[in-house]
């Protein structure tokens, strides 16, 4: 049984199953691709920290709850993106119409594109209840960006080892307005988060070594 963090394989061992037929491999990404570089995206908005979402916009990935604490923190240097459409995305658009530091892109399937903004952004956003192992969040850190993602899912564990801020989801709403506050002010943090975020990839989460355990595994069992 091939699974992707540590979390499961407690839930399958506590199932039943033995854990010499539980390998943990997680999904990984392109680091080669999903990398630092320049950003055309981020010349849209001069002088300005652009905070990001990239998702489906519907109830359970929090987006609402994301809108409220930047508007709360009320910062006059910084933008919120959002990338993404989905069920809630209709009824959000026209509640904060009014807001002008709040720029919607709707869903972006190029791939390079979604790149260049991921290099633009001052930090990723992911304030999801339910999660599985976000990959967005995944290509965000290989890109260097400062993550902020709720302890759901396999998410915290990815986040572990300093490499971003990790959310109660009980809590979210207080704890995710006073974590863009601490990065907005104080960039010494947010460039160590940057750093970490990418040597988390490069440790764990990288699609190349990934295939190489994947095969690996299989020439096993085969033999």
């Amino acid at each position: 049984m091939i699974i992707f963090s540590e979390l499961q394989k407690e839930i399958f061992t506590k199932m039943g199953v033995s854990k010499d037929k539980i390998k943990v491999i997680p999904n990984g990404v392109d680091e080669n691709r999903f990398s630092l570089g320049e950003s055309k995206f981020k010349q849209k908005f001069p002088n300005k920290k652009i905070y990001l979402y990239l998702g489906r916009i519907d109830a359970e990935k929090g987006v609402d709850i994301l809108i409220k604490s930047f508007l709360k923190c009320n910062f006059d240097d910084a933008v919120l993106v959002i990338v993404g459409g989905g069920k809630q995305e209709k009824v959000l658009k026209a509640i904060y119409s009014e807001e002008k530091n709040i720029f919607w892109t709707g869903i972006i399937k190029d791939e390079n594109e979604r790149i260049d903004i991921l290099r633009g952004s001052y930090a990723f956003i992911l304030p999801s209840q339910i999660e599985g192992l976000s990959l967005a969040l995944l290509e965000a850190m290989s890109c260097g960006v400062p993550c902020i993602a709720t302890d759901v899912g396999s998410d915290g564990e990815v986040l572990s080892k300093g490499a971003g801020i990790i959310l109660n989801p009980l809590k979210t709403k207080s704890q995710l307005t006073f974590s863009l506050s601490l990065i907005n002010d104080n960039e010494d943090f947010r460039n160590l988060l940057s750093k970490k975020a990418r040597e988390r990839i490069l440790e764990k989460y990288s699609i190349t070594k990934n295939i190489e355990k994947v095969e690996a595994l299989y020439y096993e069992c085969l033999s």
